[in-house]
């Protein structure tokens, strides 16, 4: 049993086949499908739609006009991120992020939120995974069909993990505890969870097939125009992406490709985003982390690399001119196409960069959503059209008034934390 802040507590269903390596000791539940459990009580829903800040936001290539920030999910005393967005069939809108108690917590869950309302409003988000070990990624693919293909991915923390940690990290009390959770018999049997899983829902995101072993896939990836599926994932290679390929969502997956780092020793790809445009085209774009780990860094722009064979093959990948990360790509029903990030250095927040091919950016182009967050905590930008030149983009980043100070090293527990928020504004048009 899982106790949540509020001390309901909930029965876990482990969705793993049993006979997968390394479940033993672990006690399965058996169930036709992952079943999805509602937060009932003791989190805080924000049905609010309130004025934008600003709503002077401009580059060169125009403003944005912000109609309003609305909040989708904060709960006080929980650490929220990471969302992923897409429309089901239905035409509600759905956003899947991790809820935990801080960004290298030991036990995340994924939850989902729904809008029936073209996101004036959202519905208590449910639990879509919450295993015992730490679940903190959820892309989604977009089937023709209608059904919806979720990436997952667990994190299996340690002692060691957590000692290795710099001392202004976390508080010593705080990382003490974790170390003890970890430790438990329950945590260490679960091992066998650490990885990237995937799973089906045919019902919009309302209950989901066991999982099987799958790939890592930040915002998801594509059903491509000719047939068959392609998802750019990053965590079992580390420096470089993997690109994988199946026939269906129930076919057999083959890596297809590698798009390798130009500087592996100073330059970390990771994270990357793939669109395919009308043309046939499937573009990349990748953040590029450093070497020591510095996400402040001037080097810290967004790559980008293409296929025209449908992934077989990619051209040597190049640098943009947008700093920020991770990226999210949208096609407009103008045809332009839109790229998201999140901006970790002040003025801290959110931006956005249109571009008419998919290939050419201008940082002069570029849109600032948000700018009013307190520190680069925050981030991870996905975005839907809800009308033409409407868009929707949800990311993460704390909810408190502009000018507000937040200790971070180490986080200051009782701060107000991260949580999943969003801007509807409209796209300037074509100069």
């Amino acid at each position: 049993m899982r106790r949540f802040s509020n001390g309901l507590e909930q029965t876990l269903q482990k969705s793993i086949p049993p006979e997968y390596p390394g479940y033993a000791g672990l006690r399965v539940r058996p169930a036709p499908a992952l079943r999805l459990f509602t937060l009932l009580s003791g989190a805080f829903l924000a049905f609010v739609v309130f004025p934008a800040r600003s709503q002077d936001h401009r580059g060169s290539a125009g403003k944005p006009i912000v109609v309003r920030q609305l909040s989708i999910y904060e709960s006080r005393g929980e650490y929220c991120a990471w969302p992923s967005l897409a429309r089901a069939k239905d035409g509600s809108l759905i956003v899947l992020f991790t809820k935990s108690e801080e960004h290298l917590g030991p036990d995340g869950a994924i939850l989902l939120s729904r809008s029936t309302d073209n996101g004036n409003s959202w519905l208590p988000p449910i639990v879509v995974l919450d295993s015992p070990i730490d679940d903190r990624e959820s892309g989604v693919t977009l089937l023709n069909d209608g059904r919806i293909l979720g990436h997952f991915w667990s994190t299996f923390h340690t002692r060691e993990s957590y000692k290795s940690l710099p001392v202004d990290a976390y508080e010593h009390a705080l990382l003490e505890r974790w170390i003890r959770f970890v430790e438990t018999p329950e945590y260490r049997g679960a091992k066998g969870l650490e990885g990237a899983w995937s799973a089906l829902s045919t019902d919009g995101g309302r209950t989901w097939s066991l999982r099987t072993p799958g790939h890592d896939s930040v915002h998801g990836g594509i059903e491509l125009s000719g047939g068959g599926l392609l998802v750019a994932s990053y965590r079992k290679t580390r420096d470089s992406i993997a690109v994988h390929a199946a026939e269906s969502a129930d076919g057999v997956w083959r890596q297809i490709a590698t798009v390798p780092s130009p500087d592996p020793d100073s330059v970390r790809f990771g994270e990357p985003h793939i669109l395919q445009l009308p043309t046939g085209r499937v573009i990349m774009l990748i953040r590029a982390t450093t070497k020591p780990y510095n996400d402040q860094d001037p080097r810290c722009v967004l790559w980008e690399t293409y296929s025209d064979d449908d992934g077989r093959s990619w051209a040597k990948p190049f640098a943009t001119p947008l700093w920020g990360f991770p990226p999210h790509c949208l096609l407009l029903s103008d045809g332009r196409v839109l790229c998201t990030y999140g901006y970790r250095r002040a003025p801290f927040g959110q931006r956005a960069c249109l571009s008419e091919d998919g290939i050419s950016w201008r940082v002069e182009d570029e849109l600032v959503l948000r700018d009013d967050a307190p520190n680069g905590d925050l981030g991870y930008p996905a975005s839907v059209e809800l009308e033409p030149g409407t868009v929707l983009t949800v990311y993460y980043q704390p909810n408190v008034p502009p000018g507000t100070v937040q200790r971070m090293k180490p986080p200051d527990p009782g701060r107000t934390k991260p949580g999943i928020l969003g801007t509807v504004w409209r796209v300037p048009p074509r100069k």
